[in-house]
């Protein structure tokens, strides 16, 4: 039954155990209400048409639709609703895009337990809620306008010191705390901003640019 100083929230990622890991944080506390821990937008847009949480926390990449669309229909659709998105992503592009599409928070994955409670009472306030780390970043990219712009990630230079130790994708999925399927991916990412098509050509490059 839900109280009336309870915040229901409604969970989306396409990772079962990011959600399980979710629904088991906040379910034990009473503040938090989770009313639906779903792996699609898709599913989420149904959920919705039939009752809407206080907050939608979502995955910023999602199968499907979009962690960045399904924030545009959810805020256009339920301005009520109070949107947050998690990502492994630290780009300051990437939180700006979405951030101008009226989203009321920025976490990333790496976050606190007690810092993700927070922030979700502080949204829940109505106040927008940015990670620190991601904040420090804006704020030194506003400070240094004209410095060229990182060719990689902070996550996805952990993943190349990673390689260049001949880490296999398992190994650093369990040393990073991610899935297979998420260092696949920056690998793709690396390869294609660094363009490079081998290991080999990726080790060199990374030495001779001094990124590990």
């Amino acid at each position: 039954m839900v109280t009336a100083k309870q915040i229901t929230i409604v969970l989306v990622d396409d990772h079962q155990i990011v959600l399980d890991g979710l629904v088991s944080l906040l379910s034990s506390d009473p503040s938090f209400q989770v009313m639906a821990a779903l792996g699609t937008g898709e599913d989420v847009i149904r959920f919705m048409t039939k009752v809407q949480p206080d907050i939608l926390l979502t995955d910023y990449s999602l199968p499907g639709i979009s962690g960045l669309d399904l924030c545009r229909q959810v805020k256009r659709k339920y301005p009520a609703v109070k949107v947050v998105a998690l990502s492994m992503h630290d780009e300051v592009h990437l939180v700006r895009t979405i951030m101008k599409e009226g989203v009321d928070g920025y976490l990333l994955k790496n976050i606190q337990q007690i810092e993700l409670k927070n922030a979700l009472r502080q949204v829940m306030m109505g106040h927008a809620y940015v990670s620190p780390e991601i904040t420090r970043m804006m704020m030194s990219d506003i400070h240094q306008p004209d410095r060229e712009p990182a060719l990689l990630s902070e996550r996805e230079l952990e993943v190349l010191r990673l390689i260049t130790q001949e880490f296999s994708n398992k190994q650093i999925a369990d040393k990073l705390f991610i899935s297979e399927r998420t260092v696949e991916t920056h690998r793709k990412n690396i390869f294609r901003k660094t363009h490079t098509s081998s290991i080999v050509g990726l080790i060199k490059f990374a030495f001779e640019k001094k990124l590990v």
